[in-house]
């Protein structure tokens, strides 16, 4: 049965307080928290007094500085050196190979400036570390230098390249160092012995286990196994009150593989399912268990499963399991609010560790890249610290909620033990910093404080470690501020609020909401947040009308509909769903079309740039107004599922708005230099009538941004939609008439290509070509044009390609597993740009593997309207059985590494099951396969060279990857590929109109790029003219001047 609206849209458990506050107003938020975060005059300044002789303890403490607040302070992330080591920590534990290790290390160490570190530090681990990495740097750059010989660099050379695996060990040696400042044991037995040793034994712990981001069913079992055994280590150690003892922090993602807000219906119930068993286990043996807070889009997610938890009848008068409330989010306070009154409802007593938050980045970019109305973090530090103290006096005065302040602010510090006034609560600080800060308050028994410590292996460090580093390596980290002597005491100390009294509550200016990312120029496209219960009940609210509607589409010249032959347009998912029908287009409409066309282009070309750009600017503001209509008839229509529907209509949004720039900037007549007594101009007019004629795909997006290209360089257009999607089409067309754009200038051809596009082809009317499809094709419209008497004619062609990546041993495969399944199944991986063929250096290549096949089995194939589908299915039956032809035949020629079930619905629609295969060789795929096929092949490192000929020798050039950790390498494949989109440490699809310009070479295109700067000019003729103004009356201007200064 086909979903439903009733079926899909999803019952709100939260109180509409999480949708209003998810994305709210900043300076509206911080006006709200003020005066919870502000104090009288009197106490601010008792406050900002002991936050200063907090400050001054940590600088004056006789007690060296913990290592790792030594290294923060002497390289933080503001310097080259800091952030090349973070990238050496980042990856050399978990290389696998020596000669890829030592590509990085040459990478990271050579080009620092060590000598400007020695000595600084106050720490002689630090100095003694900063020597060797000097000493080491220059080894290691003796063995590439290319001076001319002498007998000293000669055995300086051989010193070198015998020193290396002495230098790459002892460089490990030294990561694992830097490792276990951040870790508190590779096991919990070890973490709980180092916990009882010396002053460590003041402090109370929560042990986190390494791991994130599950990607396969495997990962997060061992995962929860981790846990339950760290569970049941920890109850065997501990006594005393609950709320004092030793206790665990989970993270959601690590315990199941799906666990993000399009999968909720499954994922809520399997992974409240886990929690309440270890939860059940924690209170069996009086243990704390906290749920670690993660990015903003899996809050809903997290709340829900914790509510379904905490209901569990095991848990019954328990008070073990506690929540982290992240105080950087906009919607903190509805969450303190909401947890409240749960614990009342249950009649618990829910702890809360309050933190700031450790996203920020990542939740700044993805709003921006979403197009979200707003961001849901603070974008200035203060108003994060205000946030926090607004919580943290909710928290006091809630009873069923117990207090716990994660921080390493002296402020903070201070005006929460200001807050307390003798009620419970614990501070919680970071293993490995901010101990000179807590030290004397743990001793003297001012307040408890419990440390946050990790546990695992070194090489699972790497995510946590990434983070702490870039949050507490940033020059605006208090751990990193605290530790410079530079900075005023009393700047440390100052009271957030009073600075806001004082400065306002504005955002911060360097960050403009998404809307305004280009700025001046055009507006962002409208994105929605589909990770919120509020805006996805709206979405499918809105789309329940349009699924309803019967739509038609046909032929339109001049503004009028024509007849002609009528079939039923069904949807490819169910080919008993019917979408609408089209009457489509012969040769005999074709040529009225081009006709109406050519008499309406000149007075179009005369229209000036301004209002043709006006045009497309309202053509944009309309498509927003109506992604209801676009979205559903992309989902239906199309295929496409949900999130790739949205994708679609606001890449057609940013194309109109881009070229409506574009042509204004560049198109305008211009006025050029010369002699006096003449005037130069240089004019640019429409070549006349263009033929659009776009795939199936992207049926918004890459028909919208032809068409407006073309219209805006001043040219009627002929618009041919695919054979499969004529009626989002049609609708698109009626919006651009609707915009302004004249009927004679813009006339719409649905129909057969062998019925209409010879016509089109061949009419003299033609002026230029614009297409999107294969290269056979693109190929015979070439040679068609090529065989026409008359004027040349340009054609833009962008066809697909054999696209490549290359993933070296120093690329983290959980995000190469990340990448590639977007790149290669996303959109079915019926894309121009998608993955066709996975190169993996051998030493990597089993991990990768295996992570790709657990994970393409957590992939949900079904009805691209349901939410939580992933991969929909192919455009029509002639797709589906080309590709599974070509599963066959690699079943038969290489070998199958893993394939997805589809499901028994399938049947009825045009599906393909996802798979991978390995290849003998890069050469054996030649041709694009265009569907969820992804190849696979294995390299030595030495011979990438090799493999990057090959990858050339296929004459494909659309997209290309790199995943490396190494510069060096990333530069070197970069200048050798003959791709035109290259991507770095990323997937290889969603190219960012004006941002990142789309376009091939070879095989795979003319140029010059979609969404690029140069896309206009072949659409133009120019025209220049010189007019001699002196001809009468000699040169008047210039006589007339002066000469006085």
């Amino acid at each position: 049965m086909p979903a439903t609206i009733d079926n899909l849209s999803p019952q709100c458990p939260l109180p509409p307080a999480f949708g209003e506050s998810h994305l709210a107003d900043e300076a509206r938020c911080i006006e709200q928290l003020l005066d919870a975060a502000s104090f009288s005059p009197e106490v601010s300044q008792r406050i900002e007094a002991r936050a200063a002789a907090l400050v001054r303890t940590v600088r004056k403490s006789r007690r060296p500085q913990l290592p790792l607040d030594a290294f923060l302070g002497e390289y933080g992330l503001d310097s080259e050196e800091g952030v090349l080591l973070m990238c050496l920590a980042e990856g050399l534990l978990r290389i696998p190979d020596p000669a890829t290790a030592d590509r990085l290390i040459r990478d990271k160490l050579v080009p620092a400036h060590w000598d400007a570190h020695i000595g600084r530090s106050p720490s002689p681990l630090v100095n003694a570390s900063t020597w060797g990495l000097l000493l080491t740097g220059r080894l290691v750059a003796l063995s590439r230098d290319g001076g001319e010989p002498s007998p000293g660099r000669v055995l300086s050379r051989m010193l070198a390249r015998s020193s290396e695996p002495m230098l790459r060990g002892a460089l490990n040696g030294a990561m694992h160092l830097l490792a276990r400042q951040f870790v508190m044991g590779r096991s919990i037995d070890e973490a709980l012995h180092r916990s009882a040793e010396g002053d460590a034994a003041r402090y109370r712990y929560s042990y986190d286990m390494l791991g994130e981001a599950a990607l396969t069913r495997d990962d997060a079992a061992n995962y929860r196994d981790a846990y339950a055994n760290a569970i049941v280590a920890v109850g065997g150690t501990t006594s005393g009150e609950l709320l004092a003892r030793p206790g665990i922090s989970i993270k959601l993602s690590a315990l199941h593989p799906r666990y993000e807000y399009a999968q909720r219906c499954r994922t809520v119930p399997e992974l409240a399912g886990v929690l309440a068993e270890l939860a059940a286990l924690a209170h069996e043996h009086g243990v704390p268990l906290t749920i670690d807070a993660e990015e903003a889009h899996r809050l809903e997610l997290s709340l829900e499963v914790f509510q379904r938890t905490l209901a569990d009848p095991r848990l019954v008068g328990s008070e073990s399991l506690g929540l982290a409330v992240q105080a950087y989010q906009k919607r903190a306070p509805a969450v303190l609010e909401w947890l409240s009154t749960l614990a009342r409802t249950l009649r618990h007593r829910i702890p809360v560790r309050l933190v700031k938050g450790a996203y920020w980045d990542y939740e700044i970019k993805q709003a921006q890249q979403l197009g979200l109305p707003g961001y849901p973090v603070y974008t200035r530090k203060a108003h994060s610290d205000v946030a926090y103290l607004a919580c943290a006096r909710h928290l006091f005065a809630s009873d069923r909620l117990y207090p716990q302040f994660a921080t390493h602010n002296a402020h903070t510090v201070a005006a929460i033990l200001y807050l307390a006034d003798g009620r419970p609560f614990e501070f919680q600080r970071l293993h490995g910093m901010g101990e000179a800060l807590y030290n004397d308050l743990v001793r003297d028994g001012v307040a408890a404080c419990r440390v946050y410590a990790p546990v695992g292996s070194h090489q699972e460090l790497l995510p946590y470690l990434v983070r702490r580093l870039l949050e507490n390596g940033a020059n605006t980290s208090f751990v990193h501020r605290i530790a410079d002597p530079d900075i005023p005491v009393e700047r440390l100390a100052a009271d957030p609020a009073q600075r806001i009294h004082t400065r306002g509550t504005s955002p911060n200016p360097a960050i403009p909401l998404p809307d305004a990312l280009y700025g001046a120029e055009r507006r962002n496209s409208r994105g929605l947040a589909l990770d919120n219960c509020r805006d996805q009940t709206a979405l499918y609210a809105a789309l329940h009308g349009q699924l309803q509607h019967d739509w038609n589409a046909a032929p339109m010249i001049g503004g009028e509909m024509i007849s002609g032959r009528v079939r039923p347009v069904t949807s490819p998912h169910d080919r008993q769903c019917r979408v609408g029908q089209v009457w489509e287009a012969d040769a005999q409409i074709a040529r009225r079309a081009m006709e109406s066309a050519r008499s309406g282009a000149r007075a179009w070309s005369a229209t000036p740039v301004a209002e043709r750009s006006e045009a497309l600017r309202r053509a944009a503001d309309l498509m927003e107004s109506n992604y209801p209509t676009l979205i559903a008839l992309c989902i239906r229509e199309g295929g496409r599922t949900l999130p790739d529907a949205l994708a679609d209509v606001r890449e057609a949004v940013d194309f109109l708005r881009y070229y409506a720039t574009l042509a204004e900037h560049d198109l305008a007549p211009r006025t050029l230099p010369g002699p006096t007594g003449e005037e130069n101009r240089l004019l640019y007019e429409g070549r006349g009538v263009i033929a659009c004629i776009s795939p199936w795909n992207f049926p918004v997006a890459i028909f919208t941004g032809q068409i407006a290209a073309a219209l805006v360089a001043g040219n009627a257009v002929v618009a041919k939609p695919a054979h499969q999607t004529p009626l989002v089409g049609m609708q698109i067309c009626r919006l651009l008439h609707q915009a302004g754009v004249p009927p004679a200038v813009l006339h719409y051809l649905p129909g057969p290509s062998a019925a209409v596009a010879p016509t089109l082809l061949s009419h003299p009317a033609l002026a230029g070509v614009l297409f999107t499809g294969s290269t056979a094709s693109a190929r015979h419209i070439q040679r068609t044009l090529a065989a026409r008497d008359g004027p040349l004619l340009p054609l833009i062609a962008e066809t697909g390609g054999v696209n490549a990546m290359v993933v070296d041993s120093s690329a983290l495969p959980e995000q190469v597993v990340v990448d590639v399944l977007r790149s290669a199944f996303n959109s079915a991986g019926q894309r121009c740009s998608a993955l066709r063929l996975l190169c993996l250096q051998e030493e990597c290549a089993e991990r990768v593997l295996g992570l790709l096949s657990g994970a393409l089995a957590e992939l949900h194939i079904g009805d691209p309207l349901e939410p939580d589908t992933d991969i929909g299915p192919v455009i029509d039956e002639a797709a589906r059985d080309t590709l599974d032809r070509h599963i066959r035949r690699m079943e038969k020629q290489q070998r199958l590494v893993a394939c997805a079930a589809l499901p028994p619905a399938a049947a009825k629609g045009c599906y393909v099951a996802p798979c991978i295969f390995e290849l003998d060789d890069a050469g054996v795929l030649r041709e694009e396969v265009f569907g969820p096929i992804l190849h696979v092949v294995r390299y030595r490192g030495g011979d990438l060279e090799a493999l990057l000929d090959t990858i050339n020798a296929s004459g494909h050039g659309l997209t290309f990857g790199i995943h490396s950790r190494v510069d060096a390498t990333v530069r070197r494949v970069a200048e050798r590929i003959g791709a035109g989109n290259v991507y770095i440490n990323r997937d290889i699809i969603g190219a960012t109109v004006g941002v990142q310009p789309f376009g091939g070479r070879g095989l795979s295109g003319t140029g010059p790029k979609a969404g690029g700067p140069d896309y206009l000019r072949p659409l133009v003729q120019e025209k220049s003219i010189a007019t001699n103004t002196a001809a009468v009356g000699g040169n008047t201007g210039l006589l007339a001047g002066s000469d006085e200064e």
